[in-house]
Protein backbone atom coordinates (compact mmCIF):
# COMPACT_ATOMS: atom_id res chain seq x y z
CA UNK A 1 0.00 0.00 0.00
CA UNK A 2 1.05 3.79 -0.49
CA UNK A 3 2.29 5.89 2.09
CA UNK A 4 -1.17 6.49 3.98
CA UNK A 5 -1.67 10.54 5.44
CA UNK A 6 -3.89 11.58 7.94
CA UNK A 7 -5.67 14.06 5.56
CA UNK A 8 -7.85 16.73 6.28
CA UNK A 9 -11.12 15.12 4.27
CA UNK A 10 -10.43 11.69 6.65
CA UNK A 11 -10.59 14.10 9.81
CA UNK A 12 -13.48 16.16 9.28
CA UNK A 13 -15.45 12.72 7.99
CA UNK A 14 -14.34 11.07 11.09
CA UNK A 15 -15.06 14.09 13.73
CA UNK A 16 -18.56 14.61 12.11
CA UNK A 17 -19.57 11.08 12.62
CA UNK A 18 -18.52 11.44 16.36
CA UNK A 19 -21.00 14.18 16.70
CA UNK A 20 -23.46 11.22 17.05
CA UNK A 21 -21.02 9.64 20.34
CA UNK A 22 -21.12 13.12 21.68
CA UNK A 23 -25.00 12.91 22.03
CA UNK A 24 -25.00 9.58 23.50
CA UNK A 25 -22.06 11.22 26.50
CA UNK A 26 -24.16 14.31 26.37
CA UNK A 27 -27.51 13.06 26.67
CA UNK A 28 -26.02 10.30 29.21
CA UNK A 29 -24.63 12.98 31.71
CA UNK A 30 -27.11 16.00 30.85
CA UNK A 31 -30.17 14.61 33.38
CA UNK A 32 -27.91 14.22 36.77
CA UNK A 33 -27.49 18.01 37.79
CA UNK A 34 -31.00 19.37 37.30
CA UNK A 35 -32.55 16.15 39.37
CA UNK A 36 -34.14 18.17 41.81
CA UNK A 37 -35.49 20.91 39.63
CA UNK A 38 -37.29 17.86 37.63
CA UNK A 39 -38.28 16.32 40.80
CA UNK A 40 -39.93 19.66 41.38
CA UNK A 41 -41.45 20.01 38.09
CA UNK A 42 -42.98 16.50 38.09
CA UNK A 43 -44.54 17.44 41.37
CA UNK A 44 -46.02 20.43 40.57
CA UNK A 45 -47.43 18.94 37.18
CA UNK A 46 -48.91 16.27 38.68
CA UNK A 47 -50.29 18.39 41.97
CA UNK A 48 -52.33 20.69 39.11
CA UNK A 49 -53.08 17.62 37.37
CA UNK A 50 -54.58 15.24 40.54
CA UNK A 51 -55.70 18.46 42.63
CA UNK A 52 -53.53 17.28 45.23
CA UNK A 53 -50.18 16.40 46.49
CA UNK A 54 -48.82 13.68 44.55
CA UNK A 55 -47.24 10.81 47.01
CA UNK A 56 -43.68 10.41 47.38
CA UNK A 57 -43.61 6.84 45.77
CA UNK A 58 -45.30 7.77 42.75
CA UNK A 59 -43.05 10.79 42.15
CA UNK A 60 -39.51 8.28 42.57
CA UNK A 61 -41.44 5.78 40.21
CA UNK A 62 -41.75 8.75 37.92
CA UNK A 63 -38.03 9.89 37.76
CA UNK A 64 -37.02 6.49 37.64
CA UNK A 65 -38.96 5.95 34.40
CA UNK A 66 -37.63 9.40 32.96
CA UNK A 67 -34.30 8.27 33.69
CA UNK A 68 -34.21 4.47 32.74
CA UNK A 69 -36.10 5.38 29.50
CA UNK A 70 -33.11 6.20 27.70
CA UNK A 71 -31.49 3.14 28.66
CA UNK A 72 -34.34 1.15 27.05
CA UNK A 73 -34.92 3.23 24.15
CA UNK A 74 -31.02 2.85 23.44
CA UNK A 75 -30.85 -1.20 23.97
CA UNK A 76 -33.92 -1.16 20.84
CA UNK A 77 -32.16 1.40 19.02
CA UNK A 78 -28.60 -0.70 19.34
CA UNK A 79 -30.82 -3.89 18.09
CA UNK A 80 -31.69 -2.24 15.03
CA UNK A 81 -28.50 -0.71 13.81
CA UNK A 82 -29.00 -3.53 11.02
CA UNK A 83 -32.27 -2.50 9.42
CA UNK A 84 -30.65 0.87 9.03
CA UNK A 85 -26.65 0.10 7.92
CA UNK A 86 -27.51 -2.17 5.13
CA UNK A 87 -30.07 -0.24 3.35
CA UNK A 88 -28.91 3.03 3.48
CA UNK A 89 -25.63 2.74 4.04
CA UNK A 90 -23.55 4.17 7.02
CA UNK A 91 -23.27 7.64 6.73
CA UNK A 92 -27.17 8.06 5.64
CA UNK A 93 -28.16 5.96 8.69
CA UNK A 94 -26.32 8.78 10.52
CA UNK A 95 -27.98 11.58 8.50
CA UNK A 96 -31.54 10.17 8.90
CA UNK A 97 -31.49 9.26 12.26
CA UNK A 98 -30.64 13.02 13.22
CA UNK A 99 -34.83 13.13 12.80
CA UNK A 100 -34.92 11.48 16.35
CA UNK A 101 -32.42 13.94 17.61
CA UNK A 102 -34.52 16.75 17.02
CA UNK A 103 -37.87 15.13 17.87
CA UNK A 104 -37.04 14.10 21.26
CA UNK A 105 -34.95 17.50 21.60
CA UNK A 106 -38.06 19.16 21.12
CA UNK A 107 -40.53 17.43 23.37
CA UNK A 108 -37.88 17.95 26.14
CA UNK A 109 -37.42 21.39 25.75
CA UNK A 110 -41.52 22.25 25.31
CA UNK A 111 -42.35 19.93 27.83
CA UNK A 112 -42.18 22.53 31.28
CA UNK A 113 -44.53 24.86 29.06
CA UNK A 114 -47.02 22.21 28.37
CA UNK A 115 -46.64 20.83 32.14
CA UNK A 116 -46.53 17.64 30.45
CA UNK A 117 -44.82 14.78 31.98
CA UNK A 118 -45.39 12.56 29.42
CA UNK A 119 -43.76 14.54 26.90
CA UNK A 120 -40.85 14.54 29.26
CA UNK A 121 -40.66 10.74 29.23
CA UNK A 122 -41.38 10.30 25.49
CA UNK A 123 -38.55 12.88 24.79
CA UNK A 124 -36.11 10.80 26.97
CA UNK A 125 -37.15 7.25 25.17
CA UNK A 126 -36.91 8.92 21.16
CA UNK A 127 -33.23 10.45 22.34
CA UNK A 128 -32.54 7.20 23.39
CA UNK A 129 -33.59 5.46 20.57
CA UNK A 130 -31.40 8.05 18.58
CA UNK A 131 -28.26 7.49 21.48
CA UNK A 132 -28.27 3.20 20.89
CA UNK A 133 -28.06 3.69 17.05
CA UNK A 134 -25.48 6.03 17.03
CA UNK A 135 -23.24 3.43 19.17
CA UNK A 136 -23.31 1.53 16.17
CA UNK A 137 -23.31 3.82 13.40
CA UNK A 138 -20.37 5.75 15.06
CA UNK A 139 -17.55 3.08 15.51
CA UNK A 140 -18.73 0.68 12.41
CA UNK A 141 -18.58 4.38 9.95
CA UNK A 142 -14.89 5.09 11.99
CA UNK A 143 -13.71 1.72 11.65
CA UNK A 144 -14.35 1.44 7.81
CA UNK A 145 -12.70 4.59 6.75
CA UNK A 146 -9.69 4.51 9.13
CA UNK A 147 -6.49 3.40 6.92
CA UNK A 148 -4.90 0.00 9.08
CA UNK A 149 -2.61 1.70 11.19
CA UNK A 150 -4.68 4.53 12.33
CA UNK A 151 -7.88 2.41 13.01
CA UNK A 152 -7.38 1.97 17.05
CA UNK A 153 -6.62 5.39 17.39
CA UNK A 154 -9.76 6.83 15.46
CA UNK A 155 -12.02 4.15 16.95
CA UNK A 156 -10.96 5.71 20.70
CA UNK A 157 -12.47 9.18 19.24
CA UNK A 158 -16.32 7.16 19.81
CA UNK A 159 -15.35 7.01 23.63
CA UNK A 160 -13.75 10.32 23.31
CA UNK A 161 -16.50 12.10 22.28
CA UNK A 162 -18.78 10.44 24.91
CA UNK A 163 -16.76 11.58 27.32
CA UNK A 164 -16.26 14.92 25.95
CA UNK A 165 -20.23 15.19 26.36
CA UNK A 166 -20.56 13.93 29.51
CA UNK A 167 -18.46 17.26 30.51
CA UNK A 168 -20.10 19.28 28.42
CA UNK A 169 -23.24 18.60 30.06
CA UNK A 170 -22.20 18.12 33.96
CA UNK A 171 -20.73 21.74 32.95
CA UNK A 172 -23.92 23.23 31.39
CA UNK A 173 -25.67 21.84 34.02
CA UNK A 174 -24.22 24.40 36.69
CA UNK A 175 -26.77 26.34 38.28
CA UNK A 176 -25.09 29.67 37.17
CA UNK A 177 -25.16 28.08 33.33
CA UNK A 178 -28.11 26.28 32.75
CA UNK A 179 -29.11 24.51 36.03
CA UNK A 180 -31.82 26.35 36.67
CA UNK A 181 -35.53 26.57 37.12
CA UNK A 182 -35.87 28.38 33.91
CA UNK A 183 -33.85 27.19 32.01
CA UNK A 184 -33.52 23.09 32.18
CA UNK A 185 -35.50 22.29 29.54
CA UNK A 186 -33.16 24.17 27.25
CA UNK A 187 -30.55 22.07 28.98
CA UNK A 188 -32.12 19.04 28.05
CA UNK A 189 -33.01 20.60 24.49
CA UNK A 190 -29.65 21.43 24.13
CA UNK A 191 -28.95 18.36 21.93
CA UNK A 192 -31.09 19.78 18.73
CA UNK A 193 -27.87 21.82 18.37
CA UNK A 194 -25.47 18.95 17.49
CA UNK A 195 -27.60 17.15 15.74
CA UNK A 196 -28.39 20.44 13.35
CA UNK A 197 -24.45 20.60 13.14
CA UNK A 198 -24.15 17.02 11.93
CA UNK A 199 -26.87 16.65 9.29
CA UNK A 200 -25.35 20.50 7.83
CA UNK A 201 -22.08 18.71 7.25
CA UNK A 202 -22.49 14.89 6.35
CA UNK A 203 -23.59 15.36 3.34
CA UNK A 204 -19.91 16.68 3.27
CA UNK A 205 -19.00 13.08 4.15
CA UNK A 206 -18.14 10.29 2.13
CA UNK A 207 -19.95 7.08 2.62
CA UNK A 208 -18.13 4.04 3.95
CA UNK A 209 -15.91 2.76 1.00
CA UNK A 210 -16.48 -0.54 2.04
CA UNK A 211 -20.24 -0.07 1.92
CA UNK A 212 -19.97 1.01 -1.53
CA UNK A 213 -18.07 -1.71 -2.60
CA UNK A 214 -18.69 -4.78 -0.93
CA UNK A 215 -22.51 -4.41 -0.36
CA UNK A 216 -23.12 -1.57 -3.72
CA UNK A 217 -20.50 -3.13 -6.06
CA UNK A 218 -19.30 0.81 -7.10
CA UNK A 219 -15.47 -0.28 -7.22
CA UNK A 220 -14.97 3.26 -8.58
CA UNK A 221 -16.68 4.83 -6.50
CA UNK A 222 -14.99 3.29 -3.34
CA UNK A 223 -11.40 4.08 -4.80
CA UNK A 224 -12.15 7.41 -5.69
CA UNK A 225 -13.33 8.00 -1.95
CA UNK A 226 -9.63 6.07 -0.93
CA UNK A 227 -7.44 8.34 -2.54
CA UNK A 228 -9.04 11.29 -0.98
CA UNK A 229 -9.59 10.45 2.34
CA UNK A 230 -6.51 8.66 2.63
CA UNK A 231 -4.28 11.22 0.29
CA UNK A 232 -2.68 8.26 -1.71
CA UNK A 233 -3.40 6.86 -5.42
CA UNK A 234 -2.49 3.02 -4.13
CA UNK A 235 -5.52 1.54 -2.73
CA UNK A 236 -5.14 -1.63 -4.95
CA UNK A 237 -4.18 -3.18 -1.74
CA UNK A 238 -7.16 -2.37 0.29
CA UNK A 239 -9.47 -2.73 -2.66
CA UNK A 240 -8.37 -6.49 -3.20
CA UNK A 241 -9.05 -7.14 0.29
CA UNK A 242 -12.53 -5.77 -0.05
CA UNK A 243 -12.96 -7.75 -2.91
CA UNK A 244 -12.06 -11.27 -1.39
CA UNK A 245 -14.36 -10.34 1.47
CA UNK A 246 -17.05 -9.38 -0.94
CA UNK A 247 -16.27 -12.96 -2.77
CA UNK A 248 -16.73 -14.80 0.35
CA UNK A 249 -20.16 -12.79 1.52
CA UNK A 250 -21.15 -14.25 -1.77
CA UNK A 251 -21.34 -17.44 -0.24
CA UNK A 252 -22.35 -17.20 3.05
CA UNK A 253 -25.48 -16.87 4.36
CA UNK A 254 -27.08 -13.08 5.03
CA UNK A 255 -25.56 -13.26 8.77
CA UNK A 256 -28.46 -13.06 11.23
CA UNK A 257 -28.20 -12.51 15.64
CA UNK A 258 -29.33 -16.15 15.30
CA UNK A 259 -26.60 -17.20 12.90
CA UNK A 260 -23.66 -15.07 14.85
CA UNK A 261 -24.29 -18.65 17.62
CA UNK A 262 -24.99 -21.17 15.16
CA UNK A 263 -21.77 -20.25 12.72
CA UNK A 264 -19.07 -22.10 14.45
CA UNK A 265 -16.71 -18.84 12.42
CA UNK A 266 -18.93 -16.41 14.47
CA UNK A 267 -19.18 -17.74 17.22
CA UNK A 268 -15.96 -16.99 19.22
CA UNK A 269 -16.15 -13.59 18.05
CA UNK A 270 -19.64 -12.41 18.88
CA UNK A 271 -18.97 -14.08 22.44
CA UNK A 272 -15.56 -11.93 22.87
CA UNK A 273 -17.49 -9.12 21.59
CA UNK A 274 -20.88 -9.47 24.49
CA UNK A 275 -17.60 -10.12 27.52
CA UNK A 276 -15.94 -6.98 26.58
CA UNK A 277 -19.12 -4.46 26.51
CA UNK A 278 -19.88 -6.64 29.54
CA UNK A 279 -16.33 -5.42 31.15
CA UNK A 280 -17.29 -2.11 30.20
CA UNK A 281 -20.51 -1.81 31.93
CA UNK A 282 -19.91 -4.19 35.20
CA UNK A 283 -16.60 -2.33 35.84
CA UNK A 284 -18.43 0.08 38.15
CA UNK A 285 -17.65 2.98 35.93
CA UNK A 286 -21.38 4.36 36.60
CA UNK A 287 -21.26 2.89 40.48
CA UNK A 288 -18.12 5.23 41.23
CA UNK A 289 -19.91 8.08 39.41
CA UNK A 290 -22.91 7.50 40.76
CA UNK A 291 -21.41 7.00 44.39
CA UNK A 292 -18.53 9.92 43.44
CA UNK A 293 -20.50 12.91 44.87
CA UNK A 294 -21.17 11.29 47.78
CA UNK A 295 -17.62 10.16 48.51
CA UNK A 296 -16.31 14.06 48.12
CA UNK A 297 -18.64 15.21 50.17
CA UNK A 298 -17.81 13.01 52.78
CA UNK A 299 -14.34 14.14 52.66
CA UNK A 300 -15.01 17.74 52.89
CA UNK A 301 -15.55 19.12 49.48
CA UNK A 302 -17.67 21.80 49.73
CA UNK A 303 -19.05 21.96 46.25
CA UNK A 304 -19.09 18.09 45.22
CA UNK A 305 -20.33 18.87 41.48
CA UNK A 306 -17.06 20.48 41.10
CA UNK A 307 -14.92 17.37 41.95
CA UNK A 308 -17.08 15.21 40.42
CA UNK A 309 -16.49 17.72 36.98
CA UNK A 310 -13.38 17.00 38.33
CA UNK A 311 -13.64 13.48 37.65
CA UNK A 312 -15.21 14.17 34.56
CA UNK A 313 -11.60 15.93 33.44
CA UNK A 314 -9.65 12.84 34.63
CA UNK A 315 -11.89 10.97 32.01
CA UNK A 316 -11.40 13.15 29.33
CA UNK A 317 -7.30 12.94 30.07
CA UNK A 318 -6.84 9.89 29.50
CA UNK A 319 -9.19 9.12 26.88
CA UNK A 320 -6.72 10.87 25.02
CA UNK A 321 -3.51 9.18 26.34
CA UNK A 322 -5.59 6.32 24.95
CA UNK A 323 -5.58 7.22 22.14
CA UNK A 324 -1.76 7.89 21.67
CA UNK A 325 -1.33 4.27 22.80
CA UNK A 326 -3.31 1.91 21.54
CA UNK A 327 -1.56 1.66 18.25
CA UNK A 328 1.98 1.08 19.87
CA UNK A 329 0.53 -0.90 23.37
CA UNK A 330 -2.26 -3.01 21.20
CA UNK A 331 -6.10 -3.21 22.34
CA UNK A 332 -5.39 -6.17 24.21
CA UNK A 333 -2.65 -5.47 26.53
CA UNK A 334 -4.20 -1.81 27.12
CA UNK A 335 -7.54 -3.61 27.91
CA UNK A 336 -6.26 -6.06 30.28
CA UNK A 337 -4.05 -3.10 31.61
CA UNK A 338 -7.40 -1.01 32.31
CA UNK A 339 -8.79 -3.80 33.93
CA UNK A 340 -6.57 -4.90 36.34
CA UNK A 341 -5.84 -0.93 37.61
CA UNK A 342 -9.47 -0.75 38.15
CA UNK A 343 -9.51 -3.95 40.15
CA UNK A 344 -6.79 -2.75 42.76
CA UNK A 345 -8.43 0.87 42.70
CA UNK A 346 -11.92 -0.75 43.61
CA UNK A 347 -10.27 -3.07 46.65
CA UNK A 348 -8.40 0.45 47.83
CA UNK A 349 -12.37 2.36 47.30
CA UNK A 350 -13.77 -0.55 49.68
CA UNK A 351 -10.96 -0.62 52.70
CA UNK A 352 -10.96 3.61 52.59
CA UNK A 353 -14.91 3.65 52.73
CA UNK A 354 -14.31 0.94 55.73
CA UNK A 355 -12.10 3.32 57.54
CA UNK A 356 -12.56 6.63 56.47
CA UNK A 357 -14.80 7.59 60.13
CA UNK A 358 -11.45 5.80 62.16
CA UNK A 359 -9.38 7.59 59.89
CA UNK A 360 -9.60 10.78 58.09
CA UNK A 361 -6.84 10.59 55.53
CA UNK A 362 -8.74 7.67 54.77
CA UNK A 363 -11.06 9.80 52.40
CA UNK A 364 -8.20 11.24 50.12
CA UNK A 365 -7.06 8.03 49.91
CA UNK A 366 -10.60 6.89 48.73
CA UNK A 367 -10.81 10.00 45.99
CA UNK A 368 -7.26 9.54 44.80
CA UNK A 369 -8.49 5.59 44.22
CA UNK A 370 -11.91 7.01 42.48
CA UNK A 371 -9.51 9.37 40.01
CA UNK A 372 -7.37 6.94 39.08
CA UNK A 373 -10.44 3.95 38.88
CA UNK A 374 -11.73 6.89 36.05
CA UNK A 375 -8.00 7.05 34.41
CA UNK A 376 -7.76 3.22 34.34
CA UNK A 377 -11.18 2.58 32.80
CA UNK A 378 -10.42 5.10 30.27
CA UNK A 379 -6.81 3.42 29.07
CA UNK A 380 -8.61 0.47 27.91
CA UNK A 381 -12.52 -1.06 28.82
CA UNK A 382 -13.75 2.91 28.31
CA UNK A 383 -13.01 3.22 24.53
CA UNK A 384 -11.66 -0.31 23.18
CA UNK A 385 -14.77 -2.40 23.61
CA UNK A 386 -16.55 0.25 21.14
CA UNK A 387 -14.16 0.10 18.16
CA UNK A 388 -12.74 -4.11 18.75
CA UNK A 389 -16.67 -5.29 17.79
CA UNK A 390 -16.18 -3.40 13.87
CA UNK A 391 -12.51 -5.27 14.01
CA UNK A 392 -13.53 -8.73 14.61
CA UNK A 393 -16.10 -9.43 11.69
CA UNK A 394 -15.75 -9.07 8.42
CA UNK A 395 -18.90 -7.20 6.11
CA UNK A 396 -21.25 -9.30 6.10
CA UNK A 397 -22.39 -10.14 9.81
CA UNK A 398 -20.90 -6.67 10.97
CA UNK A 399 -24.27 -5.29 11.63
CA UNK A 400 -25.60 -8.22 13.23
CA UNK A 401 -22.43 -8.03 15.88
CA UNK A 402 -22.26 -4.46 16.67
CA UNK A 403 -26.47 -4.64 17.41
CA UNK A 404 -25.75 -7.54 19.22
CA UNK A 405 -23.00 -6.12 21.36
CA UNK A 406 -24.43 -2.96 21.47
CA UNK A 407 -27.69 -4.32 23.11
CA UNK A 408 -25.82 -6.00 25.63
CA UNK A 409 -23.96 -3.14 26.73
CA UNK A 410 -27.41 -0.73 27.15
CA UNK A 411 -28.76 -3.99 28.55
CA UNK A 412 -25.95 -4.30 31.39
CA UNK A 413 -25.88 -0.76 31.83
CA UNK A 414 -29.66 -0.29 32.53
CA UNK A 415 -29.54 -3.26 34.93
CA UNK A 416 -26.60 -1.57 37.16
CA UNK A 417 -28.83 1.71 37.22
CA UNK A 418 -31.55 -0.56 38.16
CA UNK A 419 -29.92 -2.86 41.10
CA UNK A 420 -26.85 -0.53 41.81
CA UNK A 421 -28.91 1.51 44.51
CA UNK A 422 -30.49 -1.12 46.26
CA UNK A 423 -26.94 -3.16 46.07
CA UNK A 424 -25.18 0.32 47.47
CA UNK A 425 -27.78 0.51 50.13
CA UNK A 426 -27.59 -3.02 51.53
CA UNK A 427 -23.82 -4.04 51.20
CA UNK A 428 -22.89 0.37 51.52
CA UNK A 429 -19.01 0.09 50.55
CA UNK A 430 -18.52 -3.87 49.92
CA UNK A 431 -20.79 -2.94 46.90
CA UNK A 432 -17.20 -2.64 45.37
CA UNK A 433 -15.96 -6.11 46.57
CA UNK A 434 -18.76 -7.44 43.18
CA UNK A 435 -17.28 -5.08 40.92
CA UNK A 436 -13.78 -5.88 41.61
CA UNK A 437 -15.17 -9.78 41.62
CA UNK A 438 -16.03 -9.04 37.94
CA UNK A 439 -13.00 -7.23 36.97
CA UNK A 440 -10.85 -10.52 37.38
CA UNK A 441 -13.00 -12.22 35.57
CA UNK A 442 -13.15 -10.28 32.66
CA UNK A 443 -8.97 -9.74 33.14
CA UNK A 444 -8.92 -13.70 33.04
CA UNK A 445 -11.33 -13.67 29.80
CA UNK A 446 -9.41 -11.28 27.80
CA UNK A 447 -6.03 -12.95 29.03
CA UNK A 448 -7.06 -16.61 27.51
CA UNK A 449 -9.54 -15.82 24.89
CA UNK A 450 -9.11 -11.98 23.13
CA UNK A 451 -6.75 -11.16 20.35
CA UNK A 452 -4.78 -8.33 19.13
CA UNK A 453 -5.45 -7.15 16.46
CA UNK A 454 -3.18 -4.17 16.31
CA UNK A 455 -1.85 -3.90 13.07
CA UNK A 456 -4.10 -6.27 11.02
CA UNK A 457 -6.48 -6.23 8.39
CA UNK A 458 -10.46 -7.03 8.44
CA UNK A 459 -9.21 -10.63 6.35
CA UNK A 460 -6.82 -11.46 8.30
CA UNK A 461 -8.42 -11.30 11.71
CA UNK A 462 -11.38 -13.05 10.48
CA UNK A 463 -9.28 -15.53 8.69
CA UNK A 464 -7.69 -16.10 12.34
CA UNK A 465 -10.62 -17.05 13.69
CA UNK A 466 -11.43 -19.35 10.91
CA UNK A 467 -8.20 -20.80 11.15
CA UNK A 468 -9.00 -22.10 14.94
CA UNK A 469 -12.37 -23.11 14.25
CA UNK A 470 -10.62 -25.81 11.86
CA UNK A 471 -7.86 -26.55 13.92
CA UNK A 472 -10.80 -27.38 16.55
CA UNK A 473 -12.18 -29.68 14.02
CA UNK A 474 -9.24 -31.26 13.39
CA UNK A 475 -8.65 -32.79 16.86
CA UNK A 476 -8.80 -31.36 20.52
CA UNK A 477 -5.82 -29.29 19.95
CA UNK A 478 -5.00 -26.52 22.29
CA UNK A 479 -6.48 -23.44 20.81
CA UNK A 480 -4.36 -19.98 21.29
CA UNK A 481 -6.84 -17.29 21.14
CA UNK A 482 -3.73 -14.52 20.42
CA UNK A 483 -2.32 -15.04 16.95
CA UNK A 484 0.58 -13.04 15.62
CA UNK A 485 0.53 -9.42 15.04
CA UNK A 486 1.50 -8.44 11.73
CA UNK A 487 3.16 -5.01 12.88
CA UNK A 488 1.89 -2.16 10.71
CA UNK A 489 5.12 -0.50 8.83
CA UNK A 490 3.40 2.82 9.61
CA UNK A 491 3.53 4.95 12.88
CA UNK A 492 0.25 7.12 14.59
Amino acid sequence: MGSVKMTAHLVFSISIAAIGSFQFGYNTGVINAPEMIIRNFLNYTLEERLEEPPRELLLTTLWSVAVAIFSVGGMIGSFSVGLFVNRFGRRNSMLIVNILAIAGGCLLGFCKLAESVEMLILGRLIIGLFCGLCTGFVPMYIGEVSPTHLRGAFGTLHQLAIVIGILVAQIFGLKYIMGTEELWPLLLAFTIIPAVIQCAALPFCPESPRFLLINRKEEENAKQILYRLWGTQDVSQEIQEMKDESARMAQEKQATVLELFRSRSYRQPIIISIMLQLSQQLSGINAVFYYSTGIFKDAGVKEPIYATIGAGVVNTVFTIVSLFLVERAGRRTLHMAGLGGMAICSVLMTVSLLLKNQHNWMSYVCIAAILIFVAFFEIGPGPIPWFIVAELFSQGPRPAAMALSGCSNWTSNFLVGLLFPSAAYYLGAYVFIIFTAFLVIFLIFTFFKVPETRGRTFEEITRGFEGQVQDAEKGPMEMNSVQPVKESTTNV
